[in-house]
């Protein structure tokens, strides 16, 4: 198993990042890690979903969505071909830590036969995507978050 771990604080409300990370058609605005994906938000659904590293291979994938909890956690499960050859638990959470300012985790659970070769090659430009679109989250939503007042 790999784990990847990243966080990044946020000056806006959680309510405020809860629409932003889940307003899919605004993503190639403000996401270059992942510029394309759309579905339902629904427990049990599939997305569509496209992820770009930076430098890395960019790849689509189906995931099922595992949990919606609106301001608190988004949690889907996207597996390469078949069961236990490549499967990520990707996990958003959305942590108060005032009214005005939220930690936001950006984490994957990763199992399966090619993880170990995927870490090696992807490992470090995936790091980069996820900090990339912590980023992005972070500025459009505290670029809302000022005009809301």
């Amino acid at each position: 198993m790999w784990t990847l771990q990243t966080e990044i604080e946020i000056g806006a409300s959680a309510d405020i990042v809860w629409e932003v990370l889940t307003n899919f058609p605004a993503y190639p605005a403000w996401n270059s890690f992942v510029p394309d994906i759309s579905g339902e938000l629904e427990v049990g659904k599939y997305l569509n979903a496209y992820f770009q590293a930076p430098g890395g291979p960019g790849m689509r994938f189906r995931p099922r969505v595992l949990e919606v909890s609106p301001g608190r956690e988004l949690r889907w499960l996207g597996q390469l071909l078949m069961v236990g050859l490549f499967d990520g638990e990707h996990r958003f959470a959305i942590e108060p830590l005032d009214p005005n300012r939220v930690r936001f985790l950006h984490e994957e659970r990763l199992n399966g036969l090619l993880v170990p070769i995927v870490e090696k090659l992807f490992g470090r430009q995936t790091r980069n995507g996820f900090e990339a679109m912590n980023r992005g989250l972070k500025a459009r939503t505290e670029a809302i978050a000022s005009h809301h007042g």
